[in-house]
């Protein structure tokens, strides 16, 4: 059976999702996490576009062993000197160099003629090599190139020292049958192609991203680029859970294996969700809400009597419970803890009493604890931001024949302020009156909020993205009230501001 490994780019194509603006400390948490689901390689980022995401490579290929650490560069000196510069501290560094190949990338964006092109990279490449072992090259738009040019691109990268042949579908264009036979043209008019590894890359325009790649692997392409979640430029790049669930569950077609740990999937892409605050649509296949789920009677009794009647997967496979124990307001500590162990989690004992302190409160407001309100829960106390401001208490007023109006008390480091605000409801009221508070005056660019359960005692998640100044800050929050959520979620995205600002201070005057 052959290998294929997994070239994970959730830290950098990933991250070109729009809205998405990961801190370092949230791209090294990821980065640690796909180095426990055992990904072969991490591109960290693209370290010429700013000195945060310099510092983020710099950081990961520091900080994180066993994956091949990469960054990605232009096909220009200054880009691949900056690459090297933050990848240059992994045990397993990588460059991945690229340039446009297709005559309308040639022609509209890069102004360059064919030969100024096979030059480029020529020289591109081997200015990497002559600083990092491993090189990565990819002919962006290949999908839309002439083929002969592109073996001849190729042929030059692989002779100028290339170890890995990437051929992206940029675009998201081609079809699984036209990809084969691109495929087979470049490994027989390819000189030295056979000495290399051979990539691919898939977009998901037309929503063939997986079966383009699944193809390219029936093709003998032993590299996969992907990200968790299929998150990414437009419509996302090929899902990582979708291929290695698809070469696991058939293997009798594909015949191949990783070295992935299917079970860090579920863990993997929760952790990329709350972070991104990019939500998994819940018919998501193999990660989504509903993955697991059966609802008919006729399923449920096909499952009760036989697993295999309706799941061709084992949700314990990709580190999804597969029973739940239900846990109610008389449940003790030791229950508790059994049960995120039970999940995979492995908190600390100050964690589990705050933890459990929280999920009491969430007891006594729902009749029913399921697994998803614990999952938010974790999420939302593991994963949260320190809080240098706090929320005291809000008071909101609102009817359909009353102007809405709130007040709101905060604190930062002993210092109370209290400010009261109308607005065109009550959530929007309350994000006035913390605006007046702090005085950061920030503009509400997106909001959402979804129901983690069913029922009217449903826990409520609110989302929200916020932008100050040039910036952007993600905010979450949870609670049965869907207002005190929102509050939670706007103080959230608050205490962001202020970790990536220190030394900010909120209001004039303390209260």
């Amino acid at each position: 059976m052959g290998i294929v490994k997994f070239f994970d780019t959730t830290l950098r194509d990933g991250e070109q999702t729009p809205g998405v603006n990961l801190s370092a400390r949230e791209k090294l948490e990821i980065a640690r996490q796909l180095a426990r689901l055992k990904v072969d390689v991490i591109e960290a980022g693209f370290p010429i576009t700013s000195v945060g995401d310099f510092e983020a490579v710099k950081a990961i290929a520091e900080k994180v062993e066993g994956p091949v650490i990469a960054a990605l560069a232009r096909a220009n000196k200054a880009d691949i000197d900056r690459a090297w510069e933050a990848v240059k501290y992994s045990k397993r560094p990588r460059i991945h160099t690229f340039i446009a190949t297709s005559p309308i990338h040639m022609q509209c964006k890069l102004k360059k003629s064919p030969e100024e092109v096979l030059k480029t990279a020529r020289e591109a490449v081997a200015y990497a090599k002559s600083l990092c072992d491993d090189v990565e090259f990819s002919a962006e738009d290949a999908t839309r190139s002439d083929p002969d040019f592109l073996c001849t691109v190729f042929g030059a990268a692989v002779e100028a020292g290339a170890t890995v042949i990437n051929i992206p579908d940029t675009v998201g264009y081609t079809t699984p049958e036209e990809f084969r036979r691109l495929l087979r043209y470049v490994k027989e008019h390819t000189p030295g192609i056979c000495s290399v590894e051979l990539s691919v890359h898939c977009h998901n325009d037309l929503g063939l991203a997986v079966a383009n790649s699944l193809a390219a692997i029936e093709e003998g392409v032993t590299q996969i680029e992907c990200t968790v979640n299929g998150i990414g430029e437009r419509a996302g790049n090929t899902s990582l859970e979708e291929v290695a669930m698809a070469l696991y569950v058939r293997r009798d077609q594909y015949a191949k294996t990783f070295q992935l740990d299917t079970t860090q999937i579920y863990k993997s892409s929760k952790l990329v969700s709350a972070l991104t605050g990019i939500s998994v649509q819940p018919n998501k296949a193999v990660v989504g809400m509903n993955a697991f789920a059966h609802q008919s009677g006729i399923h449920q009794d096909g499952v009760l009597k036989e697993r295999t009647t309706y799941e061709i997967m084992n949700p314990q496979v990709v580190g999804v419970p597969s029973n739940r124990l239900v846990l109610g307001k008389v449940s003790g500590r030791h229950a508790f803890r059994e049960k995120l162990r039970e999940m995979g989690y492995e908190p600390s004992e100050a964690e589990v009493e705050k933890l459990f302190r929280e999920f009491k409160l969430l007891c006594d407001r729902k009749k029913e604890v399921h697994d998803e309100d614990l999952q938010a829960l974790l999420e939302n106390e593991l994963r949260s931001v320190p809080e240098e401001i706090k929320l005291e208490y809000f008071h909101v007023t609102s009817g359909n024949n009353t102007v809405p109006t709130a007040t709101i008390r905060i604190s930062q480091a002993g210092r109370y302020l209290q400010e009261a605000a109308s607005g065109d409801g009550p959530i929007d009221a309350l994000f006035n009156a913390i605006d007046r508070a702090t005085g950061f005056n920030c503009h509400l660019i997106e909001y959402s909020l979804k129901a983690v359960t069913s029922g009217k005692d449903a826990l409520g998640e609110v989302s929200l993205k916020l932008q100050f100044q040039d910036r952007s800050y993600t905010g979450r929050g949870i609670s049965t009230d869907v207002i005190e959520a929102s509050v939670r979620a706007y103080m959230n995205a608050l205490n962001r501001l202020l970790m990536d600002t220190p030394g900010l201070v909120i209001g004039s005057e303390a209260v």
